[in-house]
């Protein structure tokens, strides 16, 4: 097996998870299966753009952004050395009561890539699990929907 996905509903507005999860360089905030991310360039996440990833049992890794769609709020990177490939993909899509269901996967491919995803199988979906989970936790902190200050004063006897 060479690919791996997990997917979780998030009882959150589709835009607030997807700039969590654009915001790269505070995943170590909340998920455990990211050490440090650092971002190689300025400005936001865009085509082309690069992080430096540090992951528990793994060595440093750049990620290159390979194809991002604000439209339909997903984002794969890429990265890769002799003989293998890693795509990871993010994907958010709004549910029918207003959720967002998020979608985390990861493909392997080149010549070690299926070996490569076989000895580390077990670590692919645990760290999979626990980016979607600490991304749950982490968006549904505050719960919403968040009515607005003003929209509270109006509401409030005169």
């Amino acid at each position: 097996m060479s690919d791996f996905r997990y997917e979780v509903d998030i009882q959150a507005p589709p835009a607030r998870v997807w700039s969590v999860l654009l915001d790269v360089e505070r995943w170590p905030e909340w998920t455990t299966s990211v050490t440090s991310a650092k971002r190689l360039d300025i400005g936001p996440l865009t085509l082309g753009s690069r992080t430096s990833i540090v992951q528990p049992r793994l060595s440093k890794r750049v990620w290159r952004v390979s194809s991002l769609d604000e439209t339909y709020r997903s984002f794969a990177w890429t990265t890769q050395s002799l003989g293998l490939k890693i795509v990871g993909y993010h994907r958010v899509d709004e549910t029918d009561t207003g959720g967002s269901h998020v979608t985390l996967s990861l493909h392997f491919s080149g010549i070690l890539g299926p070996l490569i995803a076989r000895i580390f199988s077990d670590l692919n979906r645990d760290y999979l699990a626990r980016e979607g989970n600490g991304l749950k936790a982490h968006c549904e902190v505050i719960p919403w929907p968040i009515a607005s200050p003003v929209a509270h004063a109006r509401q409030a006897p005169s």
